[in-house]
């Protein structure tokens, strides 16, 4: 793998351990909260639901000298750091936008952890899971996830090689908490969902993937953030689920005229630049360590919960579907 010839392995620092007191959280700032779609879910998860004091960053995380001076303006007692280079439409853009991806997703990111550790201030970090791919000790429908301990294996779009960069210098620091987010899905139809995505596609590969059901997880999120926890955790709902079977759930529930075809992932090599990452992570760490009283469903409940929700959602929003989904919903 690419990886292995790039970066080294580094072991973690020791992790905060269950005896410390966490810092009470008192006041956030939220990086990426003013224009990312998990950063402006977590505001409002901390300003209606918490109650607490919540600061969107003005900064812009490249710029070190900016993100100094407003935490020091700030204070936050912890920060929620979700900003990032993604590209757009999608993770292609990176290919041909590598220093700007990098000024964003390693130095950016390195600015927010390093200030946050010479401040004392604990910093909860929304990375990715898309860094490794099935293998031989991981095949998939094996049941056999990657591990928090795991050394990325997949490098074959550059976003997913700057993630698997930073996340090997994240673990020296000791007041991070790095979360493996993978295909994150919302129970809207916000143009960054992966079912948005992925109903708008022609064709779609059908391969069992880990993913990230937000309205279970981001609460779940600032539950290990208060608990004070830090070191990196795969964070997805347990098990796994196909692009046909989260396609079938938006046929039952949203559109019943919806269809779709598949392809390989040759075929569809063909038709991207970067290559997608598929893979399982073994959420055994996550879910022993995950705060008393926080309900983390299986993907296959949540998803269908999630498109039970999207239903009573959009026909509150538009009217009766499927007829009433604006055309930016559908696929052109």
């Amino acid at each position: 793998a690419r990886f292995i010839r790039h970066i080294v392995r580094i072991a973690p620092v020791p992790t905060m351990s269950s005896s410390t007191e966490p810092a009470p959280m008192t006041k956030v700032l939220i990086f990426g909260g003013k224009t990312g779609w998990i950063g402006g879910l977590m505001a409002e998860l901390v300003n209606k639901k918490e109650g607490m004091e919540c600061f969107l960053a003005e900064s812009r995380i490249e710029n070190r000298a900016d993100v100094e001076a407003e935490l020091d303006n700030i204070k936050p007692s912890h920060v929620l750091m979700s900003a990032g280079m993604t590209g757009r439409p999608n993770i292609d853009w990176c290919e041909d936008h590598k220093p700007e991806t990098i000024r964003v997703n390693v130095i950016g990111t390195l600015n927010v952890a390093d200030l946050c550790h010479t401040k004392g201030i604990h910093c909860t970090i929304y990375a990715t899971g898309c860094i490794f791919e099935y293998d031989e000790k991981h095949p998939m429908g094996s049941g056999i996830g990657f591990t928090e301990e795991d050394f990325p294996n997949f490098a074959k779009s550059f976003y997913s090689e700057t993630k698997g960069y930073m996340e090997q210098m994240l673990k020296c620091y000791p007041n991070c908490l790095t979360l493996r987010v993978r295909m994150p899905i919302s129970d809207d139809l916000i143009h960054r969902n992966f079912v948005t995505k992925i109903v708008k596609y022609e064709r779609v590969v059908n391969i069992p993937n880990s993913m990230t059901v937000l309205t279970e997880m981001l609460p779940a999120s600032l539950a290990m953030t208060k608990k004070g926890l830090t070191g990196v955790y795969n964070f997805t709902n347990p098990g796994v689920i196909s692009h046909n079977e989260v396609l079938d759930l938006y046929t039952k529930y949203i559109d019943p005229t919806y269809t779709y075809t598949n392809f390989t992932v040759e075929e569809q090599a063909k038709v991207i630049k970067a290559g997608r990452s598929n893979n399982e992570l073994d959420t055994t760490k996550l879910m022993r360590d995950m705060p008393e009283g926080v309900v983390i469903n299986d993907i296959k409940t949540a998803c269908d919960l999630c498109f039970q929700r999207m239903k009573d959602n959009l026909t509150k929003q538009y009217g009766e579907l499927p007829d009433s989904l604006p055309a930016e919903f559908r696929r052109s």
